[in-house]
């Protein structure tokens, strides 16, 4: 309880921004949602065929898996709050249409009979008899909506739209428990106190009730205002990957920016989702610069065969020439550690079989229990192409990064996928083993812009590339261990990195 509470007030600012972006996604879905759903539902009433065909299409709908629904959406529309709110309207209509075209369609015949023989309009009957009545059944739709929407907006933190999911990524990423459970109840704290909010109005006075939503939405559109005058003036956004490194690096980009020019306002993302989701952004001009791997350049961002056995050198410039040619894009010059894919095992699992290679795992194959990232299951340069490599016939369990080091500490796991700068591997006494075949390409770290941006912004590729030849892979393992396990800020370490190691003066 005391670490939850330490937690809460170092980040009681992070929070108030993730509940401020989680609410206006929110609301704004909802609203959508209703003004979608609720005349549809009226219009539907008065014709049941076409009222089943909408209720089966809101029904499908709702069944597609949120990731899959986003990742659908993100070649249209792009990465952050656009897509989100799109996701959640769909995922909200079934609720509000279900229960808006329940609520007229059952009101009892003789009702509306008798608001004919009052000789009341179409529209006065729906305002003055049919809406009235149906009242408690819309509402309910729509606070089941709501409750829905607050949870499934969680997920918007994947794909760069903030909000409280953010603090839910965060602790499964870094195996922090309080920020997990600050994310996971300060929704369910939302969740409740604005289901709530809607009984409320269902109960309330109608001039009251206006009053309050008004004053909501004033709220939220000035939220949004503010924001878009305190913006008024180029800002530079870097973006990061899932992960206490990249959240180190992107911090090293920042101060290195702002020392060189104090006219530049940084804006940090940190956790903004997984590699395709942060080239998305960047193709979009939703993000300016991301720290992004050579070989994954190779591997998933860009087109073409890639030659076995290539130096880090070589890796770096087909990389940059094919991000050149094919995206118009620039990858600055890389740092010196090589963040590899690799396969981890506990030193007693290593002794216990007498491994030293991945190529001696073929001896074991019956005794393997292999738990590893999807992403890795799914790559070329991941489980895919290593099967091939080794003749390897394993099936692994798909884990999230953070949760499949746990597996192994546990003993559910006793073979995992890393990268060569783990903090885990020091803090869970894993071995690496050796990459005897050589499979695994070279990933060195680099800025990642456009073109044009970095030929608008000279002073921001000197200022970058100060990182060049810079970081061993000891340095980087060293602070990440320094966020995870020790949980110090990610601002913190980057910014003693670079004092140490005469890249900028000054403390902080």
């Amino acid at each position: 309880m005391q670490t939850l509470v330490q937690t809460f007030m170092e980040r009681r600012g992070d929070l108030l921004t993730a509940l401020w972006q989680h609410l206006g996604i929110s609301m704004a879905s909802l609203v959508i949602a209703m003004m979608l759903a609720i005349p549809l539902a009226i219009w539907a009433a008065r014709r049941p065929k076409w009222a089943e065909g909408l209720l089966q299409l809101t029904s499908v709908l709702q069944t597609i898996p949120s990731l899959a629904l986003l990742g659908l959406l993100i070649p249209l529309v792009g990465i952050g709050t656009v897509p989100a709110v799109i996701a959640l309207v769909i995922y909200a209509l079934l609720p509000i249409f279900q229960n808006t075209y329940l609520g007229i369609s059952e009101i009892d015949a003789s009702i509306e009979e008798a608001a004919d023989a009052f000789g009341m309009s179409r529209m006065r009957k729906l305002f003055k008899v049919e809406l009235p009545i149906a009242m408690p059944q819309i509402i309910s739709g729509i606070r089941t909506a709501l409750v829905l929407i607050i949870g499934t907006a969680t997920l918007a933190a994947l794909i760069g739209a903030g909000g409280l999911g953010t603090f839910i990524m965060l602790g499964i990423d870094r195996n922090n428990t309080p920020l997990l459970l600050i994310g996971a109840i300060s929704s369910a704290l939302l969740a409740i106190l604005l289901s709530a909010l809607v009984r409320w109005f269902q109960t309330a006075k109608p001039k009251r009730a206006l009053t309050v939503f008004g004053v909501i939405l004033v709220l939220l559109a000035g939220g949004g205002a503010y924001s878009a005058y305190a913006n008024r003036v180029e800002t530079v956004t870097i973006a990061g990957k899932l992960g206490s490194e990249p959240e180190i690096l992107i911090n090293m980009y920042k101060d290195l920016i702002e020392a060189n020019d104090s006219h530049v306002k940084v804006t940090l993302k940190p956790n903004f989702g997984k590699t395709t989701f942060l080239f998305s952004a960047l193709q979009h001009d939703q993000i300016d610069i991301y720290p992004e791997f050579t070989g994954s350049v190779l591997e998933t961002l860009v087109k073409g065969t890639n030659p076995k056995g290539m130096t880090a050198k070589q890796t770096y410039a087909l990389a940059k020439q094919r991000l050149a040619k094919q995206e118009q894009m620039t990858l600055l010059k890389p740092m010196k550690y090589n963040n590899t894919y690799a396969l981890a095992v506990t030193k007693q699992f290593k002794q216990q079989h007498h491994l030293k290679t991945i190529g001696d795992l073929t001896r074991i194959e019956g005794v393997l229990k292999p738990g590893m990232t999807l992403e890795f299951i799914d790559r070329n340069d991941g489980m895919k192409g290593l099967k091939k490599a080794y003749h390897l016939n394993t099936t692994a369990k798909s884990m999230e990064p953070a949760l499949r080091y746990q597996a192994i500490n546990d003993g559910r796991v006793n073979l995992v996928d890393a990268y060569s700068t783990d903090s885990e591997l020091r803090q869970y006494n894993l071995a690496l083993l050796t990459d005897n075949q050589h499979f695994f390409p070279t990933y060195q770290g680099a800025p990642l812009m456009k073109a044009d941006f970095a030929k608008r912004h000279p002073q921001i590729v000197r200022a970058l590339n100060r990182l060049a030849g810079q970081i061993s892979e000891t340095d980087m393992q060293e602070m990440n261990y320094d966020v995870n396990v020790k949980k110090q800020s990610a601002a913190t370490v980057a910014h003693r990195y670079l004092v140490q190691h005469g890249l900028l003066k000054g403390a902080k």
